[in-house]
């Protein structure tokens, strides 16, 4: 039924529709302080869905198909951001048992020991022994963190605090909480070049997402232009060849990029790039500004459902 209705609202041809999925992280297990984050059970039970329900195509061919208007019924692409060593570790594995191809987006200066300013806060407040963290001598306030319901409410709202702050300034501020709860944070959280580097020798798609992860609509066109060219010259570089994709950090229109932003991927001669706008993208779409979205829900009909929903959405 479900396969059947997506072949309805996604058909082939110029009537084609692209349901583009996100993900960040696969965990080799569940997390109790995240239990709505995505596990290797649950990923291997994704795929299964995708492989049964779609043609699922690496992403450049399909945005090749997508802008001819050639794209097969039902079809799907599967990407990652950010660069997690869980994704060479966990999450490919089980793409290739599945027989599917994946494009990992990289922020590149993160890799080989370095941690998203995020990934710093959840890892202080995770790690943290004592029941209260007293941040309010940076004006981010008194967090009790006894219990896991305390930690997860304590990460978002200083995540909040802090998420739109200037680029430099978060770090420092992240740098702040992690002295003033002094924990031994993981220095392995991100892919080394060299796992980036066999992920693509294995079939999967590497695209650009800047080298610090920056909120592009806070940055002046020089400074945006900065951080896209040099992650896809350093994946160039690394890989050998063009990389021709790239999605924008956090990746809301408006919001998290400007068409400034647009501008300087077009500039940078990129193939494709992509939001997190959700829906499905249509020939005619601007190619830079690629749909995708993150279906959450845990059984295979309300998964289904989620996918037509999206399709349905514009």
């Amino acid at each position: 039924m479900v396969k059947t209705l997506l072949q309805w609202m996604s058909p082939a041809g110029a009537g084609a529709r692209l349901s583009t999925l996100i993900f960040h992280r696969v965990l080799p297990a569940p997390d109790p302080l995240f239990p709505d984050e995505m596990d290797a059970r649950r990923f291997a039970e994704v795929c299964g869905w995708l492989k049964s329900w779609f043609n699922v195509l690496p992403l450049d061919q399909a945005v090749t198909r997508l802008k001819a208007g050639t794209l097969p019924a039902r079809a799907a692409c599967i990407t990652f951001d950010d660069g997690y060593a869980d994704n060479f570790e966990v999450a490919m594995p089980i793409l290739q048992r599945h027989g599917l191809t994946a494009t990992f987006f990289i922020a590149t200066g993160f890799l080989n020991g370095g941690r998203m300013w995020n990934d710093t806060i959840i890892e202080t407040v995770r790690g943290g022994t004592s029941p209260l963290l007293d941040f309010s001598s940076l004006n981010l306030g008194r967090h009790p963190v006894t219990t896991l319901a305390g930690k997860r409410a304590a990460i978002t709202a200083l995540i909040d605090q802090i998420k739109y702050q200037p680029l430099a300034q978060r770090i420092s501020v992240t740098e702040q909480i992690a002295r003033l709860a002094p924990v031994q944070l993981p220095q392995d959280l991100m892919m080394t070049s060299l796992q980036v580097k066999a992920m693509h020798q294995a079939g999967m798609q590497i695209g650009a997402h800047t080298v610090s992860h920056p909120i592009l609509a806070r940055l002046d066109k020089d400074q945006a232009r900065q951080e896209i060219s040099d992650s896809q010259i350093f994946l160039e570089r690394l890989l050998g060849e063009r990389v021709g994709l790239f999605a924008y950090p956090n990746g809301k229109p408006g919001e998290d990029y400007s068409l400034q932003a647009v501008e300087v991927v077009r500039s940078l001669g990129f193939d494709a790039a992509f939001s997190t706008q959700w829906g499905a993208s249509r020939q005619g779409d601007d190619p830079l500004q690629i749909r995708r979205f993150t279906p959450w829900d845990k059984t295979r009909l309300r998964f289904g459902v989620r996918m037509l929903r999206n399709l349905r959405g514009r």
